[in-house]
Formats: C-alpha cells, sequence, structure tokens
C-alpha cells in the first residue's frame, strides 16, 4: 500500500509560481512510477508531468506545461514536486499525485492517488 499526501497549492496571480509536494509513505512507494494530474472545472483529469523513477528518472510532460513546470524528487523526503512556473489562469485545477507500476498518461493506469490540492491562478 501506497499513501500519498499533496500539499502546496494556493491562489496565485498569473506570471507567479507555486510548488506542489507529494509526501509518500507505504513500504514499497519508491519502486514506483510518479506522476501529477489535474482537473480543471468542467473538464477531465488530465496528465501533467511524471518521472519514471524514483532515482535517475526520466521525466515527461504535456505540451501546455513543457518549459515551465518540472518534476523532481527528493528520496531523503519521500517526496515528489511539481514546480510551476509562469502560471496562467488555465493551469487552475486540482492537482494530484498518483503513483503506477509504469509511467503513463492515461489515469487509470495508477494505482494509487492523493487527495489532490486546489491551484487557482488569477488573472
Amino acid at each position: 500500500q501506497v499513501h500519498l499526501v499533496e500539499s502546496g497549492g494556493g491562489l496565485v496571480q498569473a506570471g507567479g509560481s507555486l510548488r506542489l509536494s507529494c509526501a509518500a509513505s507505504g513500504r514499497t512507494f519508491s519502486r514506483y512510477a510518479m506522476g501529477w494530474f489535474r482537473r480543471a472545472p468542467g473538464k477531465e483529469r488530465e496528465f501533467v508531468a511524471g518521472i519514471t523513477s524514483w532515482i535517475g528518472g526520466s521525466t515527461y510532460y504535456t505540451d501546455s506545461v513543457k518549459g515551465r513546470f518540472t518534476i523532481s524528487t527528493d528520496n531523503a523526503k519521500n517526496s515528489v514536486y511539481l514546480q510551476m512556473n509562469s502560471l496562467k489562469p488555465e493551469d487552475t485545477a486540482v492537482y494530484y499525485c498518483a503513483a503506477a507500476e509504469l509511467l503513463s498518461r492515461t489515469s487509470s493506469r495508477y494505482d494509487y492517488w492523493g487527495q489532490g490540492t486546489q491551484v487557482t491562478v488569477s488573472s
């Protein structure tokens, strides 16, 4: 079993930055690939960023956040981060971290999910 808890969301003006954190626990969390997803009001949940492993993993991003968002891990703190810069109003959503056996852009491939954290970007 893997337990994930997100934090770091909030209200920010367009052009600002936020860093989301996802604290992981459980015996085997370090063997999972990690992803960040988001769900905007009235929209489907979408893949934002992912990393294939906790050590030296490859990273992947959806096109709309490339160059603005960065996913990273800190093994000492059992945490995954999503650094979000140059935020836009269209980034407004509930952000979730999730764990999967293999990295995927498909949410149904993920076994464990956090509760989500709200990010609101004002114009």
